[in-house]
């Protein structure tokens, strides 16, 4: 069955004049536009930006074309368990300024006002807020803990079909991989359950992958999920991440999936992007170069977090006693923590911000199940990450204990 696509699009039939001048152009006739409103084809461009700007949905064909070498240069040194994946082709990729921008043109190719969308919980709040500005819902579907994360594939399964029996329409399913702040990468197991379950529903997949790269253990079968040739797939990823370098504004999309599904996709992710052209001849000549120091920027990122993460787990282990435990996190740059249930969240942020002056994340800004975490983050430099950390199993323990009783 056909994936159906969002009435936001504009389908009226091309109209006569731009049908004859596509026939024409097609016969390798050069034609003159009278309305030609383009300053760099008469000269007039600055010195600074002296090339010629020709319009490109998708962004930049050399851009898009070095992009496609990267992900596949990428892709054969991770060694991944990246099964159903398809080749990289520059046709089919989108660069655009951020992650946060391609969220909104897929719901907006996806789905119309009132349509649903799948997102993790816990999970970070952008999917929700964006979706709200789109006029979409956001459903969430649970990851519970066993010791590591899991996607809870039968109340998936149990939400789809109810929205189904209600008349409502999820149009796609949010992968984060791995989670944010679960640093929970999507098993294979997981991966083959989702699939079936967008498969059989005519749901697509939106897979997020712009933690990929930096996983804090070894998972034997975590893989990417851009490429997933088997249901109309997006995958997002960019700069912010990998490089480290959320200032350099610069994303893509890789669109997959059953040929019919994925071609219809990127005819109408034409208009969409069209209407904007996000990215500036700036961004674009700095692109190569960008793409070029990911690898070794990556790699002092990861180390960064690794240790930190090393130092997190020494320092819970010389407290003995400690009421802190760290979850398990497989990958991404933050890290989960458990302190006493006892302890209010707000309380805890309130204290570490009046005594210490650090403002924490409680654990309630991402939907976590109950009272009882804050995230940490394992970018700071050692020094303050050690800060950090004792800061709060102080403040835990001066909460655990209570006031002293005077004598």
């Amino acid at each position: 069955m056909a994936y159906q696509f969002s009435h936001r699009i504009d389908e009226s039939p091309v109209n006569p004049v731009a049908r004859e001048a596509a026939r024409l152009k097609a016969q390798g006739i050069s034609l003159s536009a009278m309305n030609d409103s383009n300053p760099t084809h008469w000269g007039l461009a600055p010195s600074a930006l002296p090339q010629e700007y020709t319009a490109d949905p998708r962004g930049d064909v050399s851009a898009r074309t070095g992009l496609a070498r990267f992900l596949r240069e990428r892709r054969e040194k991770e060694h991944t368990d990246d099964a159903g994946s398809g080749p990289v082709s520059e046709n089919s990729l989108y660069i655009l300024s951020s992650t946060s921008q391609a969220y909104m043109w897929l719901f907006m190719l996806l789905c119309d006002p009132g349509d649903a969308v799948l997102g993790p919980k816990p999970g970070y709040p952008l999917i929700e807020s964006i979706a709200r500005l789109a006029s979409v819902e956001a459903v969430p579907y649970t990851l519970f803990y066993d010791g590591q994360w899991n996607i809870d594939l039968e109340a998936m399964e149990g939400i789809i079909h109810r929205y189904a029996s209600e008349g409502k329409k999820i149009k796609a399913a949010v992968l984060i991989n791995p989670n944010n702040p679960t640093g929970s990468y999507v098993r294979k197991r997981e991966r083959e359950g989702v699939i079936r379950l967008c498969r059989e529903n005519n749901i697509a997949v939106i897979a997020d992958e712009v933690f990929f790269g930096y996983p804090l253990m070894p998972v034997p079968d975590r893989g990417r999920i851009a490429g997933e040739s088997r249901v109309l797939t997006f995958a997002l990823d960019g700069l912010s991440k990998a490089l480290a370098a959320p200032h350099a504004k610069i994303g893509w999309i890789q669109v997959s999936g059953p040929r019919d599904d994925a071609g219809e996709a990127m005819r109408r992710l034409d208009i969409i992007a069209d209407d904007f052209l996000p990215l500036s001849q700036f961004q674009i000549s700095a692109f190569p170069g960008l793409l070029n120091e990911v690898p070794s920027r990556t790699e002092i990122v990861l180390r960064r977090i690794q240790e930190n993460l090393e130092t997190l787990h020494r320092l819970l282990g010389q407290e003995g006693g400690s009421t802190v435990d760290v979850l398990n996190a497989e990958g991404g740059w933050n890290v989960l923590l458990k302190f006493p249930a006892s302890v209010d969240e707000d309380t805890l942020a309130l204290e570490l911000l009046n005594s210490c002056h650090i403002v924490p994340q409680p654990g309630y800004f991402f939907d976590m199940p109950s009272n009882g975490y804050v995230t940490l983050s394992l970018l700071p430099d050692p020094e303050v990450f050690r800060t950090h950390v004792h800061a709060l199993l102080a403040a835990v323990d001066r909460l655990v204990q209570g006031p002293a009783l005077e004598p």
